[in-house]
């Protein structure tokens, strides 16, 4: 496959903040047929490109102050929704990724399940359904801070789909826990998921800031 165009490739700016940053850190926009700005995910597309940085709200200020016609040095033609669209490419491309990670038997669901992997430190990441109990994400959050404590990895959390989107990435019904499993595709789809929490600009309140340990919460009796 054609490769972008490698002077804007190595010139990574945002047009908005004119900052320089990492690939991981910047989208990558191309001008598509009719002229049309279409975003570049993997960032191979062919042509000159521009970048914005790779949240939401300096996608929305490009569209508003018309920068995309000078980054990309033509008139171009720029969709009122392209923040809504990069949202729906990226949430896509991140479910995708779930269902090849569970088709590989790298991701899983269930709650029992999902806190048997989170304790023996197989879970690379954890996703609450939006509509998940508290309840039930409290446990598999003392789970995760309790592996910590006792010398296991960090286990990143997100909560990012409903259950019915969480339900079409697993072939399951009514998934409302789920994990993704440390090694091959599951790394993969972290990547993806890191993609759109950042986009987003989500702060889980489920995530454990650095230092922090299973001690930090009070413990219950609660099942």
């Amino acid at each position: 496959m054609a490769k972008g165009n490698a002077s804007d490739m190595n010139d990574r700016k945002c047009i908005v903040t004119g900052q320089s940053g990492d690939a991981e850190a910047l989208m990558r926009f191309v001008v598509g047929p009719n002229d049309q700005v279409v975003p570049d995910l993997k960032r191979n597309l062919p042509g000159r490109g521009c970048w914005v940085r790779a949240e939401r709200t300096y996608i929305e200020q490009a569209v508003a102050k018309r920068l995309f016609a000078r980054g990309l040095k033509q008139n171009v033609v720029v969709q009122d929704d392209l923040p809504e669209l990069v949202d729906e490419l990226l949430k896509k491309a991140a479910l995708g990724s779930l269902g090849l990670a569970r088709k590989a038997g790298m991701a899983i669901f269930g709650s029992t399940q999902v806190g048997k992997a989170v304790r023996a430190g197989k879970a690379l990441a954890v996703l609450h359904s939006s509509s998940a109990a508290p309840d039930g994400v409290r446990k598999i959050t003392q789970a995760r801070r309790a592996t910590v404590h006792l010398g296991g990895p960090k286990i990143e959390s997100f909560t990012l789909f409903g259950t019915e989107e969480m339900d079409l990435a697993f072939g399951g019904g009514n998934v409302i826990h789920a994990a993704i499993l440390d090694a091959g595709p599951g790394a993969a789809t972290l990547k993806k998921l890191k993609a759109l929490k950042l986009y987003r600009q989500i702060a889980d309140e489920h995530d454990m800031p650095e230092g922090e340990s299973f001690w930090d919460e009070e413990e219950t009796d609660e099942e």
